[in-house]
């Protein structure tokens, strides 16, 4: 990952416009080739970004960060006042507390609440940055990556990309579609994920719960 802080001015062209003027902040460089824009009167959402797959062209103190559909974050820097680079390692992705561990059970064992004609492939499908929850196929055969969340939030949907990205890769199991699911979407992650052509399931905990058969327990 790659820090710098700079006087810059950043302009946005795309299927929409927008203009930050002069000031100083901090753009965030990722492994993955994102770039993002962060000032320092919010939390974590930055003011701009560029999603990957994209492309970083560094000129005298001219930045150009475009996609593949031609859109373009253009960053004029006046003035470098940090420049870092840090490896970070490997992502083991977010470890999930008891709920989000008992949804991905009872999601899997009952995988066609999804959808009918759906087939667990695995749990915890492995990949080079984490396991996807669970792989699944579609009553058509299609691959699709499922991405259990309690609370859906716009780094699950982050996280999912980025496995998706990965999956695509093999052509085995390429088209990997994926779906998003969690007890509560936010807008925002919802938005993000429907962009990006991910379905978004809102799951019924004690519905899933009610389905888990007693017959053969004992208590």
């Amino acid at each position: 990952m790659r820090l710098v802080i700079a006087r810059c001015q950043v302009d946005y062209v795309g299927r929409l416009t927008a203009h930050l003027p002069m000031a100083q902040r901090l753009l965030l460089i990722k492994a993955d080739g994102s770039v993002s824009v962060h000032s320092d009167d919010r939390a974590y959402k930055p003011l701009n970004w560029m999603s990957p797959p994209c492309w970083l062209t560094e000129d005298d103190g001219r930045w150009t960060v475009q996609n593949k559909s031609g859109e373009k974050l253009l960053i004029t820097i006046d003035e470098v006042l940090h420049d870092s680079k840090h490896e970070l390692g490997v992502e083991p992705g977010l470890v999930k507390d008891g709920v989000e561990a008992h949804l991905q059970e009872l999601l899997a064992e009952h995988v066609t609440t999804l959808g009918e004609g759906w087939t667990l492939v695995r749990r915890e499908y492995p990949t080079a940055i984490g396991p996807v929850d669970l792989m699944c196929r579609d009553a058509d055969g299609v691959s699709v990556a499922v991405e259990i969340k309690r609370r859906g939030e716009i780094d699950g949907v982050e996280q999912l990309t980025r496995y998706l990205e990965l999956l695509n890769r093999d052509p085995l199991l390429a088209p990997v579609r994926g779906v998003f699911a969690a007890q509560q979407i936010r807008p925002q992650a919802r938005t993000l994920a429907e962009d990006r052509g991910i379905e978004c399931v809102v799951l019924d905990y004690d519905a899933l719960r009610g389905m888990d058969s007693d017959e053969f327990r004992l208590f």
